[in-house]
């Protein structure tokens, strides 16, 4: 048994090849720039690796491109089509019509179906792998995990806007959170780091890349989360605002002549760490400028930090508590600085940085913070490949064992 899965984007679709206890990954590839001049081909196995420049018109070429590269008797690592025998399927935003992962029915795609105006740049292309992985592997059980589902198990109280009701009743317009599949796994790394029962655990989930989710977790369970309806809410990111008063829209409109379009290509192209510092949307060149003097990066670095520290202090009091803040993705992996900057102040919940360990830690497990402190400080390699490999695993066994 093999278990392949993808995550198809509307220019890239990157894919992993499992082995059936998701433990080995046999081939790791992503087919880029589709429609676009440069597309191109890279894989990784065993075997070692190639990469192949090639026009990839279509979202139906490069499917067949991954194919042909997981059988080429030189790069590849499977000798026959039928080795692949499940497929999993990252999907962004199931809204509350999915609370976890599914096996993928013609009812399944239609309701994704549905949630297509909730994420109209994501669900498309997600939407057209699954098609088009159904045509190369008939008859292969394939599932869908769902970004969004891990948040569902938010209270109203906290999924719930201050508008009238009926804008969430007739249109679905609440928080809906994003990220679940890496919080949901790093969740269960930090139970066996820590050696306790997951059920039992306050944590602060910090997902650090160029889009930014905070999560409240509590025994496992998500029960607050940064990113709201869209993606820009929260703290800060590489190009986006993270959290801004909504006012500030009817200014840039009726005060500077701007339309919405512009509007929201600032929110989402122009601010964050890019619009702040002037420089990069990338943490490390930001940092890396702060460190030589300029100004404007280490304002944004400073206001990245603070941001999410408020964010830990907030989480922690709806969670009644806190028994670790885990940082994860790339900058949460890979950023000393930025970890130490956002736990600074927050020796009242008992939690102080080792810096050692934390200026020697990057992209590995690891607890960073003092052997005193009641709190801890985690970094953990997220692996939202491997959960959705974990996750079509257990959907496809259930389904063979009840056939």
């Amino acid at each position: 048994m093999k278990i392949l899965v993808i995550n198809s984007g509307s220019s890239t679709i990157k894919y992993q090849l499992f082995d059936g206890v998701v433990e080995k990954v046999h081939a790791k590839g992503i087919v880029a720039r589709i429609g676009e001049e440069g597309a191109y081909i890279s894989q990784e196995t065993s075997k070692g690796a190639f990469r192949l420049e090639t026009p990839v018109p279509t979202h139906h070429q490069a499917f067949e491109l991954l194919v042909a590269a997981l059988l080429d008797p030189e790069h590849g690592a499977i000798q026959d089509i039928s080795e692949v025998s499940a497929i999993g399927h990252r999907a962004v935003h199931g809204a509350d019509l999915f609370i976890e992962s599914t096996l993928i029915t013609p009812e399944v795609i239609a309701k994704m179906e549905e949630c297509v105006p909730l994420a109209p740049l994501h669900n498309p292309p997600n939407l057209m792998g699954i098609r088009e992985a159904q045509k190369l592997f008939p008859g292969v059980p394939q599932v869908a995990v769902f970004d969004t589902s891990f948040h569902q198990t938010m209270p109203p109280k906290a999924y719930l806007y201050a508008i009238p009701l009926e804008y969430y009743m007739e249109h679905k317009i609440r928080k809906y959170g994003f990220h679940g599949t890496s919080c949901r796994y790093v969740s269960r790394r930090a139970a066996l780091l820590l050696r306790r029962p997951l059920e039992e655990l306050k944590l602060v989930i910090c997902h650090l890349g160029n889009g930014v989710t905070v999560a409240a977790v509590d025994g496992g369970h998500s029960v607050d989360t940064s990113i709201g309806f869209a993606t820009f809410s929260g703290v800060m990111m590489g190009t986006r605002t993270g959290d801004i008063d909504p006012g500030l829209i009817f200014y840039l409109v009726r005060n500077l002549g701007m339309t919405m379009d512009q509007v929201e290509q600032l929110y989402y192209r122009k601010s964050g760490l890019l619009g702040v510092s002037g420089v990069s949307n990338d943490m490390r060149t930001v940092t890396e400028h702060a460190a030589a003097g300029n100004a404007r990066c280490q304002l944004a670095l400073e206001m990245f930090c603070y941001r999410l520290r408020s964010y830990i202090g907030s989480y922690t009091a709806a969670l009644g508590g806190l028994d670790a803040v885990v940082f994860t993705a790339g900058i949460g992996e890979n950023a000393p600085l930025v970890r130490k900057m956002s736990c600074e102040g927050l020796g009242y919940l008992g939690l102080w940085i080792d810096d050692e360990v934390n200026n020697r830690t990057r992209a590995t497990d690891a607890v960073i913070s003092t052997p005193d402190s009641r709190a801890k400080a985690l970094v953990i390699a997220t692996d939202e490949e491997k959960m959705i490999a974990l996750d079509t695993r257990e959907i496809v066994g259930k389904l063979e064992a009840g056939s």
